[in-house]
């Protein structure tokens, strides 16, 4: 059975019992990548590691020396 029949049968089944429709496949995949990198960073700052993230890197980005054009 592939993911799309097995959602439609889920769906169908909700509806029967007057349940909410579950969500569709894939919905809340990079919720999931977030959270998982947020774990990652919060055990990392536990450990006593820096985390590494979007945030550090945005900062890096903006404090990096840039060379001046001569010209």
């Amino acid at each position: 059975m592939s993911v799309t029949q097995h959602h439609l049968l889920d769906t169908y089944r909700a509806r029967l019992l007057g349940e909410p429709a579950p969500p569709a496949p894939g919905t809340r995949d990079w919720q999931v990548v977030r959270e998982w990198r947020d774990h990652r960073q919060f055990r990392a700052a536990l450990a006593g590691r820096p985390p590494h993230g979007r945030l550090r890197q945005a900062l890096s980005r903006l404090l990096r020396v840039r060379p001046r054009s001569t010209g």
